[in-house]
């Protein structure tokens, strides 16, 4: 991979575990043994426990021994391809967090990798920085996760269900039109951490409007009115930057 950085993380003075203090564990599949390897280092510096697999079979098989954390997963595999190996994880671990990993930069492969239940992806070639930096909010992500089944997500007095789309604040409901129900659902998967206007559009709208991120702006303003109204400001915007949603202080 020639243009992989492979400096490691930085930013990683906060070391992830387990709830019972032990590595964090992530499974990286890749069929290009000088990518895994290079990935693997970088985790482990991280102080993460890493296993590879470099085919879909040994990548299903890997994760149900392993039992990972979170899965750094190549959509291109020499058996079968990476939303198939997404499938059969999810069936036996439906909460696992993958992070896909793909040479194609076409949108539509994107749309298809998340619509397949993929929760992010990066575009090789990539640095090792941000594929680590993804896989660590993907982790702390599960963490605002509040109940066994998943589906609930809690950011302070806000609560939404994934499952009936019902949302709520301080016990009051609120009614989202499903757009809206999609940004909020973004923004409170990354909770303290500021979106740009690009990812989110990529994400929450799954294609480039170019120049027309005011759609952004004009979709904040409508979650302002029914999330914020009258209550202390969980949406904020930091200005040149984007948008941050965090629990009322």
């Amino acid at each position: 991979m020639n243009a992989m950085n492979s400096s490691p993380s930085s930013a990683a003075s906060v070391r992830l575990t387990r709830v019972d203090g032990s590595p964090v564990r992530v499974l990286v599949v890749d069929d290009e043994p000088n990518l895994t390897e290079l990935l693997s280092m970088a985790l482990r510096y991280e102080g993460w426990e890493v296993r590879t697999a470099d085919s879909g079979m040994s990548a299903v098989r890997a994760a149900r021994e392993f039992e990972p954390d979170a899965v750094a997963l190549d959509m291109m595999l020499p058996d079968f391809d990476g939303m198939e190996v997404l499938r059969r994880m999810r069936a036996d671990n439906p909460n696992i967090p993958v992070l896909f990993l793909t040479a194609k930069d076409a949108v539509e492969d994107r749309v298809a990798g998340l619509t397949a239940g993929g929760d992010d992806y990066v575009t090789k070639p990539f640095s090792l920085e941000e594929v680590v930096a993804r896989l660590r909010a993907l982790m702390r992500r599960t963490a605002i996760v509040a109940d066994e089944q998943s589906s609930v997500i809690v950011v302070g007095d806000l609560v939404l269900d994934e499952d009936s789309h019902e949302v709520t604040r301080a016990g009051e409901q609120i009614n989202l039109t499903a757009t809206e129900f999609e940004l909020l659902r973004y923004l409170m998967r990354n909770p303290k951490r500021v979106l740009s206007k690009a990812q989110i559009l990529d994400r929450v709208w799954n294609y480039d409007f170019g120049g027309k991120a005011n759609v952004v702006e004009l979709y904040i303003s409508y979650l302002r009115k029914k999330i914020d109204a009258g209550r202390s400001p969980m949406i904020h915007t930091m200005r040149n930057v984007g948008y941050v949603l965090k629990p009322a202080e």
